[in-house]
């Protein structure tokens, strides 16, 4: 079995790393570059950048931003926000990300996940899906957590891997920022629903949710940003955390 995996993410707005709670109360935790510069020496398996107001405001990603990151990191790079087509994709690749992460624009355009697949395979495509708890459903949300879709959750889960992704970035929304744990009871069900991996998001507070997220969750990896951005958990601390309760990571 692969080893698990923890990546830090870096939410960006105007240029600079941001956190919330449930996508909303956004305050500034720090400089994109130096942060990534920072997980990567520390020993990140992988990092996300997600440039979360791009699709709001209907532009592209930030292409230099991704590219000063690039050079700043020797892990795979995960790139999101504001791809809409093949090209931005291509774009992306070409400024250092190793993979993208989409989100919005296949939830209105199902078949850019296949098409990027066939382009530059499926290990580059990530399917980042957003969802919240309501009324005991998985409700698909797009534009960063703004607009409610009529997708169910662990649906549009299963129709991704079949269209061709080659990961799923599980977002939950309710838990989001709140530190209180990531939904494991989701991410357990979705590991039995989809063979692909799935990167759990959404909840992080202490050491022991990696433990839960991994162990009872089955995730493969987890993902988390201001408990590692503001210095509250070291990724080495974590790592040898999990080591010496069984979970295998990479050193």
């Amino acid at each position: 079995m692969p080893a698990k995996r923890i990546i830090p993410c870096l939410d960006v707005r105007d240029g600079r790393v941001v956190k919330g709670t449930n996508f909303v109360n956004l305050r500034d935790a720090g400089n994109a570059v130096e942060l990534a510069s920072r997980y990567s020496d520390e020993g990140a398996d992988e990092l996300v950048f997600l440039d979360i107001t791009a699709t709001v405001e209907k532009r592209k990603t930030l292409i230099d931003l991704v590219k000063d990151v690039a050079r700043a990191v020797s892990i795979p790079f995960t790139v999101g926000g504001g791809i809409s087509e093949v090209a931005d994709i291509e774009a992306l690749l070409a400024a250092g990300a190793d993979k993208v992460s989409l989100n919005s624009a296949i939830v209105k355009r199902p078949e850019l996940i296949t098409e990027a697949a066939y382009r530059f395979g499926s290990q580059a495509v990530v399917a980042a899906i957003d969802v919240n708890l309501e009324a005991a459903q998985y409700v698909v949300y797009v534009s960063g957590g703004r607009v409610k879709t009529e997708k169910e959750g662990f649906l549009w889960c299963r129709e991704v891997e079949s269209l061709g992704a080659g990961e799923i970035l599980l977002t939950a929304m309710h838990r989001d920022g709140t530190r209180a744990g990531f939904d494991t009871e989701l991410l357990e069900r979705l590991s039995r629903e989809v063979t692909i991996p799935v990167i759990a998001s959404g909840g992080a507070g202490n050491m022991r949710h990696f433990l839960e997220v991994f162990d009872e969750g089955r995730a493969d990896a987890a993902l988390a940003a201001g408990l590692f951005h503001f210095g509250e958990l070291g990724i080495k601390e974590l790592k040898n955390y999990l080591i010496e309760k069984g979970i295998e990571v990479r050193p």
